[in-house]
């Protein structure tokens, strides 16, 4: 069982500190890390840790985990992303119009969060509407946008600062 514990702890370091993208280089990242395994255990603790593969702007894949925003972004390091970006989950920026937010993502991250959001169960969200990259969220009325603000800095673990315009 200690050594199951292990594994996974460095399962979940490989995944947020490096761009894993297939489990044939998680495998081997685990391997040469001293703890080889099977393709049929590593799917197991895949499915377990509950990893999702994303779309990179590359065009490539990446393995990540949920609720998790430490991963510093391997993929994309052109100066020109938002240094309030949040790689890990996806999160890129917010506006809002009326009681409707727009929240921009990475493409392909849209459907994830507006889940998290939907999930958060939280009254003075309505509903989502997700796309590839862009989720309207309609909130109650009357809120406020700093109430906005704190309430979507709690549900995508973003700092409330992130999502000031």
């Amino acid at each position: 069982m200690k050594k199951r514990k292990k594994r996974i702890d460095l399962i979940i370091e490989l995944i947020r500190n490096q761009c894993i993208g297939s489990q044939e280089e998680l495998a081997a990242a685990l391997a040469k890390k001293g703890h080889p395994v099977t393709q049929a255990t590593l799917s197991r603790d895949l499915k377990m840790l509950r990893t999702t593969k994303v779309p990179t702007d590359r065009g490539t894949y990446m393995y990540v985990l949920p609720d998790s925003d430490s991963l510093k972004d391997k993929i994309i390091n052109t100066g020109k992303a938002p240094t309030h970006a949040n790689y890990q989950s996806g999160f890129i920026s917010i506006r809002f119009s009326g009681n409707i937010a727009v929240i921009k993502t990475r493409n392909g991250y849209a459907s994830g969060l507006a889940y998290d959001i939907d999930m958060s169960m939280n009254p003075d969200i309505l509903g989502t509407i997700p796309g590839s990259d862009t989720i309207f969220a309609v909130l109650r009325e009357g809120m406020t946008r700093q109430e906005a603000i704190s309430l979507f800095s709690n549900i995508l673990s973003v700092d409330p600062q992130d999502l000031t315009l």
